[in-house]
């Protein structure tokens, strides 16, 4: 009995020192790609100029405010004056935290009036979008809505689909309840929701198409993600795509990358995280900047290789920016600029 016990002792000891040689120089690995990566990126970098922003209007009042949420979207669209908001940021009561957390709902709201506010103090909204209904994009939407200051024209929302979600999203992350209280705020201040989004609208200067309007049932059981809308935005010769949460391991970026094609700017699906940005969806689309609504230290490391050595296209996070702005000029470019809030 002792042999036994001593050989199944000693059996795991080796198992231990495998996964350890193992392990330890994949970390290691992953650790140095990760530092390459972000040198090169700077080095890319270098062909945009940064600038902080001053609110002068300088350049240009067609613009995309891409706000510093952490690793949440809040999108604001503006062109000759008028605002629209895609997604919302994370609000301050989402159902995954056990614990007391602070979302980023009063600083959104502070960003639209210092931003979008009229003589009279009013923020007007020509539309507003939820993307999907993950509450780090759609959480704070119902504090935007009930704000009486805050006057939205209309809402684009698509119904919620329990199909396409997986079970835990509904059960656990209550994504069903986050969706309806939102509705329930919009029917309370009467505006207008509309569920079947058109592929196509104009915003002032903007073209903006819309994609994955209506989720495909073949991704039946994929996940909220599978539910992204992204936007292609155009004017003139310059586009940008909002990539929401569209990711290949939800089967979005096999399905859009031919549809959505060449984009100068791209603001990467899901945060960086694992299961977007993925080689072929890069090759398709061929952005010259990246935007990523989260902090540099928690994008995947084999996403950073894939902008860095496969788009070649420098990347930049809001949160290490505090939030930027694109400004897609009258003389075509796309000039960025930092520390919007």
């Amino acid at each position: 009995m002792i042999r036994i016990i001593m050989g199944f002792y000693m059996k795991k000891r080796n198992v231990k020192k495998i996964v350890t040689w193992i392990i330890v120089p994949l970390m290691i690995a992953i650790f140095v790609l990760d530092i390459v990566t972000v040198v090169l990126c700077n080095r890319y970098a270098r062909r945009f100029e940064f600038n902080a922003e001053t609110f002068s209007y300088e350049t240009g009042d067609d613009r995309i405010h891409f706000l510093n949420t952490a690793n949440s979207d809040a999108i604001l669209l503006e062109s000759n004056g008028k605002f629209a908001l895609v997604d919302s940021g994370e609000g301050d009561s989402n159902p995954r935290r056990e614990t007391e957390y602070e979302g980023f709902e009063d600083e959104v709201i502070a960003y639209l009036k210092k931003v979008a506010s009229d003589s009279a103090g009013k923020v007007n909204l020509e539309f507003i979008l939820g993307t999907h209904c993950h509450y780090d994009h759609i959480g704070a939407f119902e504090a935007i809505i009930s704000d009486p200051d805050i006057i939205i024209s209309k809402a684009y929302f698509k119904e919620f689909d329990p199909v396409i979600a997986k079970d835990y999203e509904v059960k656990s992350w209550l994504i069903n309840e986050t969706y309806n209280s939102i509705i329930n705020a919009l029917n309370v201040r009467n505006i207008d929701v509309i569920s079947e989004i058109p592929n196509k609208a104009v915003f002032e200067d903007f073209s903006l198409q819309f994609f994955n309007t209506e989720t495909p049932k073949e991704l039946a059981g994929e996940g909220e993600n599978a539910s992204s809308i992204g936007i292609k935005v155009t004017k003139g010769e310059k586009t940008a795509f909002l990539a929401a949460d569209i990711t290949k391991s939800c089967g979005l970026e096999q399905l859009l990358g031919d549809k959505i094609g060449d984009v100068d700017l791209l603001k990467a699906g899901h945060h960086g995280y694992y299961g977007s940005s993925s080689s072929s969806f890069l090759r398709k689309l061929k952005p010259e900047m990246i935007v990523i609504t989260n902090q540099l230290g928690k994008v995947y490391p084999n996403v950073k290789w894939n902008f860095t050595m496969v788009a070649k296209a420098p990347f930049y996070a809001t949160y290490d920016k505090n939030g930027i702005i694109a400004t897609f000029t009258d003389d075509g470019e796309i000039l960025l600029t930092e520390n919007i809030h």
